[in-house]
């Protein structure tokens, strides 16, 4: 999560050391994300534990950041300023938020978020029974949020870096396209099938085979 923010500029002068990183760099949820996964295969290899664990872990992780982005909300600018009925007010004492100061109506960007992890804690609930292949579920998760993130960045007040777009979503564009091939393979393989099928069952490769009047089997 600290070093996220190492490569902040492109200009590698501006960029903290890495001792300076770790100690005091960036507090990205995207990072802390990246971190921890990296984290996780590190350890599964120097164990030599081979099974996939992510999607135990899938509905834990939407519901803590659905609580952890209250605290965003309360706390850190809420958003771009927007003239939509549900815009917000915030204090002026919010650091780093022009829109603060002027008093301007902004998207509640963090609360989006926590609907979201809120119906993707239920969907992932929903979805363990039809995900047989392990680590689906997860990865289904990965793919959703960083979708998510990535369009909810336009609502964010974080700044544009190039062509109108943000630090987060530059760093989520190489993820997103790994993202995609990965769950295009998967889909093609039939690990979605029963997810996908109208009562959760697995769909037939070839016609179900039925008896003739004779006693003999046919397709």
């Amino acid at each position: 999560m600290r070093l996220s923010g190492w490569a902040e500029h492109l200009d590698p002068a501006l960029n903290p050391g890495l001792v300076e990183a770790w100690m005091f760099g960036a507090r990205s949820i995207l990072g802390g994300l990246t971190g921890a996964y990296v984290g996780v295969l590190v350890a599964k290899r120097l164990v030599g534990y081979r099974e996939r664990t992510g999607d135990l872990f899938a509905p834990a992780v939407a519901l803590g950041m659905a609580v952890g982005r209250i605290g965003c909300f309360l706390t850190e600018a809420p958003g771009r300023p927007t003239s939509l009925p549900w815009g917000v007010h915030a204090p002026a004492t919010v650091p780093e938020c022009p829109g603060c100061l002027s008093g301007q109506a902004m998207h509640p960007s963090y609360l989006y978020e926590t609907v979201f992890q809120l119906a993707a804690f239920g969907a992932l609930l929903w979805a363990r029974s039809r995900v047989d292949r392990p680590g689906e579920l997860f990865t289904l998760y990965l793919g959703a949020y960083a979708l998510f993130r990535f369009l909810v960045e336009f609502t964010r007040a974080n700044e544009t870096v190039w062509l109108d777009l943000t630090r987060p979503q530059w760093f989520l564009v190489p993820g997103l396209m790994l993202l995609a091939v990965r769950l295009g393979l998967g889909y093609r393989k039939g690990f979605y099938d029963r997810l996908l099928s109208r009562r959760g069952e697995r769909r037939p490769l070839l016609p179900a085979a039925r008896l003739s009047p004779a006693g003999e089997e046919e397709r």
